[in-house]
């Protein structure tokens, strides 16, 4: 794809989190999550990490990797694998739309994707897009887009990698595969494992520690025709089981996957067509014992077509239709095992000068709650060659999940979806001692889904309002010989219901988010350490389940051993500091893990 921006305003522009976390944002450098097209900028916030990045900072998870990203908190039931939920500027975790090499992810029962069940050792490449994306992707993008690429090759020769690393409570993790190709082909191929004795998520309730084990694959592969055609394929899949403190030798097993295949191709020079197809399987069944308590399938089918038009120099307009198709399966007996949405949407994105915008639109017709049409406006300016102004407004709107319309008992078919309407701005600026940014923004989400209890019943209804306003900081530079990344978000998200809880705090939201990463490479040493704060949150809607504020302070250090081999020995939450994110459930206390890596750079 061509870029559309002038470099001066691409910098600016760019969210300045890519800049953040270990490589510099070039001309080369394209960001795909935020217009659906591959740009060197974005005027919309955007955080990216590479897989350079996730070795570097030693993540575990991919929790701990999107818990760095500005806005973002995180709500985990007790430790690896356990339910966790991820929200995006105080917005509900079902106000996240996940995607896996351009698939959507997540249960059609619950609206949440099991980011907890990723293997973020068969990650290249996280996409956060902070904000509302409703206008190019339809449902669930109300706080914004969370797009992960797995692995892939790199078309050159054959080239293994592998980890392996020991820890904590008997944590022992694995990988290894093989990518490579040619001029025209690439291909991945890996596994990756966990096993992880946990810790005891819940004292009160059951003195044992509650274990986690994940198995998965990855296979990714395409080919370039000499008359430009491009096809390519990728799947993931992941089995996982859980033990849990809820009962007698409660426990879980679950299925993560994701497949997708697409084909590119040019029928003239100014259009790029794109077709791609792809199915996500989310499967949960859970134990008392042998004896099956529950089990929830979920199927996700879709296929879209996108056309990008280059009408004149630096002016892109994108075309195209999603097709979805949601099926579950389930122990529980639903009125409706099936819906489909049919989807259209256009954008046009613009630079003249020092004037950039991106304009989109999309109408959602579903058959289970309706049509929806959703729209967004950015504008961006140049103010100086270094530094630069971003606005924007955007609507957006979340599906009712299958519990919510037809869970017996519960759901209620007459309830509609939920709708936002957000506006944000920011400065951005970009200089030879690092780069800074300050983005403000106001979300007024309507027709939130609760829970009404009448006369002992339990319903489903639009009853909830609220209202997120927030200011997100961020600093990148080198001072000292050492490399600085810190951002720092303030937000009030109130409730806003014609009820009691009206101007309470929403629930497990905390009002500051504070992350500082700090790293210097000593020549084959590398030392770094982490540190990350939130305020004190509220369990429950009423504000009387009060959880302190907490920070954690990591420490990492690397030695390379050669080229290709490095050692790698980190101590997570050195002062062993006692929190929870849900009521409850306790969090890891002081942890070590010693990783050795062979990967060909």
């Amino acid at each position: 794809m061509k870029t559309f921006l002038r470099a001066p305003v691409a910098l600016g522009l760019v969210g300045l989190s890519s800049l953040s976390f270990g490589h510099t944002v070039s001309l080369e450098d394209q960001v795909v999550t935020a217009t659906r097209t591959s740009q060197t900028s974005s005027i919309a916030a955007t955080t990216v990490f590479e897989r350079t990045d996730i070795d570097r900072l030693q993540a575990t998870s991919v929790e701990q990797v999107l818990r760095r990203v500005p806005g973002i908190s995180i709500s985990n039931n007790g430790g690896p694998g356990k339910t966790t939920s991820v929200s995006i500027r105080g917005s509900s975790d079902k106000h996240v739309l996940v995607m896996i090499d351009g698939v959507r992810i997540g249960s059609a029962t619950s609206g949440v994707a099991a980011l907890q069940n990723l293997p973020v050792e068969q990650i290249e490449r996280i996409e956060v897009v902070r904000g509302p994306r409703s206008s190019l992707y339809g449902s669930d993008a109300i706080g914004g887009v969370i797009q992960i690429f797995t692995r892939r090759g790199d078309g050159g020769d054959p080239s293994p990698y592998f980890s392996t690393t020991v820890g904590s409570a008997q944590h022992l993790a694995g990988t290894a595969g093989i990518s490579g190709g040619s001029d025209q082909a690439w291909y991945n191929l890996g596994v990756s494992s966990l096993k992880t004795e946990g810790i005891d998520a819940r004292p009160s309730r059951e003195r044992d520690h509650d274990g986690y084990r994940e198995l998965s694959g990855t296979l990714s592969g395409g080919y370039r025709f000499d008359n430009g055609l491009l096809i390519d394929a990728n799947l993931l899949r992941v089995e996982s089981h859980n033990d849990y403190d809820s009962g007698f030798k409660a426990n879980a097993d679950g299925v993560l996957s994701a497949y997708g295949a697409r084909a590119r191709f040019s029928p003239a020079s100014i259009w790029d067509v794109t077709l791609q197809v792809g199915r996500s399987e989310d499967d949960n069944k859970t134990y008392s014992g042998s004896t099956v308590n529950s089990r929830f399938d979920t199927q996700r089918d879709s296929a879209s077509w996108q056309n990008d038009l280059r009408i004149a120099e630096g002016q892109l307009v994108t075309l195209g239709y999603d097709w979805l198709e949601d099926q579950i399966s389930s122990s529980v007996s639903y009125a409706e095992q099936s819906r489909y949405n049919h989807g259209l949407f256009a954008q046009y994105l613009g630079q003249a000068g020092k004037h950039d915008w991106q304009l989109s639109l999309r109408h959602d017709d579903n058959q289970a709650y309706g049509e929806h049409t959703t729209g967004s406006i950015g504008y961006g300016f140049a103010l100086t060659d270094s530094i630069s102004f971003a606005a924007s407004y955007g609507t957006a709107y979340n599906a009712p999940t299958f519990n919510q319309l037809y869970y017996p008992g519960f759901g209620n078919p007459a309830i509609e979806a939920e709708t936002s309407k957000n506006i944000e701005a920011g400065v951005r600026g970009q200089h030879n001692w690092g780069s800074w940014s300050v983005n403000a923004f106001n979300n007024d989400i309507d027709n939130m889904i609760s829970t009404v209890t009448v006369a002992g019943v339990s319903l489903a209804e639009n009853v909830d309002k609220a209202e997120i306003k927030g200011l997100e900081f961020e600093l990148v530079t080198q001072q000292l010989g050492w490399n600085w990344q810190t951002n720092l978000t303030l937000q009030d998200p109130k409730n806003r219901s014609y009820k009691a809880s009206d101007g309470d705090l929403i629930r497990r939201t905390p009002e500051q988010i504070f992350n500082l990463d700090v790293d210097r490479r000593f020549g084959r040493v590398g030392l770094g350490a982490t540190v990350h704060a939130e305020g004190r949150r509220w369990d429950d809607a009423a504000n009387t389940k009060d959880m302190p504020g907490y920070n954690t302070v990591d420490l990492r250090v690397e030695y390379w051993l050669s080229h290709d081999w490095r050692l790698q020995a980190q101590v997570t939450n050195v002062f062993d500091t006692d929190y929870e994110t849900v009521e409850s459930y306790q969090q890891p206390g002081r942890a070590g893990y010693l990783t050795l890596r062979y990967q060909v750079l």
